[in-house]
């Protein structure tokens, strides 16, 4: 089976590893110091707060940048559901905007109209790897005082107009899962040029400690390791060189399955480099049949995401509604396929060829 995501891990992340767990020191340390300002400028960012998780990374930047209970948050409904339940664990209410149909992004053109007065936020989530529409979503928070966090979890490298994702936003969140760009196992990171979105961070993901055992706040134990961070170093060292290798198995895929009637490979954006953490095809009459026919043959699929999150059984339960039928209908129609660094010229060819007999039987 060619897996739909798998992480290219080397001798080099395994020997940082055993040098972390011989040094004695495995919590977070020096190693976490030193990811946090390689990871700070890898993304033209003043301060970076690693994470245990990029979910936990959501968490807090939304608690550091003040939004709270009774606030609401606007972001995408066509997400992991990380990007809304980090609303909820600050006791927030998020609130759905419809997506673009060709980026699956947010559309600016749909943030404007639910600002209320207890709207304080925006999420943008850069999915896939392609960014969202930037400077249209800053240009609404200035005009409402909001504060802007990108959802970056899928999007390590990319860049919209000249510059990276992570730089934008009042903060941004990374995740660093093993199916991203790159990977620390677990863990998460903020990127922020707000030195008190920074520092505040900071202390709640030591459970609230401004010194050592002096508790000034109610904080979390959500550090990154050493270990981690260890690995997440090397990783990024090689961030460009996977990015690079995706969007080469990228223009491949496109290239080969452009042509074929039933299926659209993906739309990417003037002015933004993707970086392919995800290459998902629009089938709009057959996708759960030729999934079913990839997976047979050995071509690992996904669906990403197979329903938008208002329609969650979380979500119905506590009473969220929604009209996003852009959402809806993409939900019903994307599968991914694989595109990851790993990937054999024999790989994609396979999986190009596989795509092709489905259609032509």
């Amino acid at each position: 089976m060619i897996p739909v995501a798998t992480p290219v891990i080397d001798e080099e992340e395994i020997e940082e590893v055993v040098k972390v767990l011989r040094s004695g020191f495995i919590a977070q340390g020096s190693r976490v110091a030193e990811f946090e300002e390689k990871f700070a400028s890898y993304t033209g960012t003043e301060y970076a707060v690693a994470t245990s998780s990029g979910t936990t990374a959501l968490h807090l930047a939304l608690l550091a940048a003040g939004v709270g209970k009774g606030d609401e948050v606007i972001t995408t409904p066509f997400s992991f559901a990380a990007t809304a339940n980090a609303a909820l664990y600050v006791g927030a209410e998020p609130v759905f905007a419809d997506i673009d149909p060709l980026t699956y992004n947010i559309d600016p053109e749909g943030i404007e109209e639910l600002i209320t007065p207890r709207t304080r936020a925006i999420i943008p989530v850069h999915l896939y790897g392609q960014p969202a529409d930037m400077d249209p979503i800053m240009d609404i928070a200035s005009e409402h005082d909001l504060m802007v966090i990108e959802d970056a979890a899928q999007a390590h490298g990319a860049e919209y107009r000249g510059r990276k994702v992570g730089s934008m936003g009042d903060a941004a969140c990374f995740s660093f899962y093993p199916t991203k760009n790159i990977t620390t196992g677990e863990g998460g990171i903020i990127t922020t040029d707000n030195e008190e979105i920074a520092e505040m961070a900071s202390v709640l993901r030591a459970h609230g400690e401004t010194e050592r055992y002096r508790h000034t706040y109610l904080g979390y134990n959500f550090r990154m390791t050493d270990i981690a961070a260890a690995i997440g170093i090397a990783q990024l060292a090689k961030l460009d060189e996977f990015n690079r290798r995706r969007a080469e198995n990228a223009a491949y895929l496109t290239e080969n399955l452009r042509d074929i009637d039933g299926l659209e490979t993906p739309f990417v954006a003037d002015g933004v480099g993707h970086v392919f953490h995800q290459y998902t095809l629009r089938v709009p009459d057959v996708r759960d049949e030729l999934m079913e026919f990839l997976n047979g043959e050995g071509v690992g699929t996904g669906i990403h995401y197979p329903m938008p999150i208002y329609m969650q059984e979380l979500y119905r339960r506590l009473g969220f509604k929604a009209e996003c039928p852009v959402s809806e209908r993409a939900a019903s129609e994307v599968l991914s396929i694989p595109v990851h660094p790993a990937l054999t010229s024999d790989d994609l060819e396979m999986i190009t060829g596989t795509i092709r007999a489905f259609f032509e039987r």
